[in-house]
């Protein structure tokens, strides 16, 4: 069990009518730990992502971030969401604002920060995903791995207690996916907590320390990186491995 545990999921269920997409999920995130979400398509991974920030909400059981319960709506759900960032398989940037003022918007607006303090803080976080020089251009006029970077300087910049990473890297061309990938390694080294559903094995395999691997809505294993990938316990998560590690 995690020592410190930052996000705690408890018997979570979760239906889209008759169809049970998270059947009793546990699942403990500690602090400063990397937990890599894997699993088929439609195993119920990005759900799981969505309900620890109440993108999506939950039938039954309880979900607590820092052992505070999530809150149903209003103010307490922002805050939440300045506690615990999201980032999107789609960049979900402002296309009208420039790359500064994507990153400097929430600040301002749920942080209270005055627009200068931000534009600072905004700037760091640029230069640290490698996108300084960036800062003034729209979103379009950048490649799909520079938005994602931003997407991620944006999270970064309500300083969170744990990142939710939903597939950060499945709509961006094979040679965008390491920029990105590179971003998220280095966060994990700094101690960021951090879920990630992902397809991308090598990033499971280097930065996690534990993969869950999910299939029909379960969570079917929950092990070290090196545990799972050498002898995985389950036949699903055999046959899964088999299929995709010969590629």
């Amino acid at each position: 069990m995690a020592v410190d545990p930052l996000i705690e999921l408890r018997d979570v269920n979760k239906y889209y009518g008759k169809l049970h997409v998270l059947q009793d999920i546990n699942l403990t995130v500690g602090r400063g730990e990397v937990v890599v979400v894997i699993g088929p398509s439609g195993s119920g991974k990005s759900t799981l992502c969505r309900t620890i920030n109440r993108l999506e909400t939950i039938e039954s059981g309880h979900i607590t971030i820092d052992g505070q319960p999530l809150p149903a709506e209003g103010r307490g759900l922002a805050q939440l969401r300045a506690e615990v960032g999201m980032v999107f398989q789609s960049f979900n940037l402002f296309a009208h604002k420039s790359v500064l003022a994507n990153v400097s918007l929430a600040q301002v607006k749920v942080r209270k920060r005055k627009k200068d303090e931000a534009d600072r803080r905004s700037r760091e976080l640029l230069d640290r995903v490698g996108l300084g020089a960036h800062a003034d251009k729209f979103p379009a006029q950048l490649s799909g791995g520079q938005q994602q970077r931003v997407a991620i300087a944006r999270a970064l910049a309500m300083d969170p207690k744990a990142l939710l990473f939903d597939e950060p890297t499945s709509a961006l061309d094979p040679e965008m996916i390491n920029e990105v990938l590179e971003v998220m390694r280095q966060l994990a080294r700094e101690g960021m907590t951090m879920v990630v559903v992902t397809h991308e094995m090598g990033f499971a395999r280097s930065a996690a320390n534990r993969v869950v691997f999910m299939a029909d809505g379960c969570v079917v294993e929950d092990r070290t990186p090196e545990d799972f990938f050498t002898a995985p316990e389950s036949d699903r998560a055999k046959d899964f491995l088999s299929k995709i590690l010969k590629h």
